[in-house]
């Protein structure tokens, strides 16, 4: 496998977006679990580290970069339709909750992952700018959103996550084209 760096970058953008535009939905949809979930969450997150932290020398290639990235955002895909369809139940909000650590244990390893395939330090700065450019811009956008959307939090969020599942559909697109099979 080789990577595209044009689709990639747009990959990043939109998954900077993504998470910008999410930030602020999750306070709302996590209302109903109760703080001891956060302390479990928590230490279950460190220890998945921990164990795939231990693999790193299996884990650390572009094949597998490319398995776990699709994996991630197969599950971030799914988190949403979930909502959509049963928003505002205790047990979609703890799905959500334990879907965004499972996606979370993988955070170090993606960052560690991305330096080693990107390689270039030229190309690697223009993956940081697009992910703070797509951030900002997912912050903003949802500011906005939420001053001009009409309806109390909880529908704000949901309307919101319509815009979420588009955006996620894009980033899996982007994904997928920002690799290349070597034949």
């Amino acid at each position: 496998m080789r990577l595209r760096l044009r689709p990639y970058l747009i990959y990043k953008l939109l998954n900077s977006l993504f998470t910008g535009l999410s930030v602020g939905s999750i306070f709302v949809i996590y209302q109903p679990l109760h703080p001891s979930i956060y302390s479990i969450g928590g230490i279950l997150l460190a220890l998945g580290m921990l164990l795939i932290a231990k693999y790193y020398d299996i884990l650390l290639n572009i094949r597998r970069y490319f398995q776990i990235g699709l994996l991630v955002e197969l599950v971030m895909l799914a988190l949403v339709v979930l909502f959509l369809l049963r928003p505002y139940t205790y047990m979609t909000a703890l799905l959500v909750y334990a879907g965004y650590q499972l996606t979370f244990m993988f955070g170090a390893y993606l960052v560690r992952a991305e330096t080693l395939i990107v390689k270039k330090a030229t190309a690697l700065a223009k993956v940081d700018i697009f992910k703070q450019i797509g951030y900002l811009a997912g912050m903003v956008f949802s500011f906005l959103f939420y001053q001009l959307v009409d309806g109390d939090k909880q529908t704000q969020v949901y309307k919101l996550h319509y815009l979420l599942l588009v955006t996620e559909i894009a980033i899996i697109w982007f994904f997928i084209h920002s690799f290349e099979r070597r034949r």
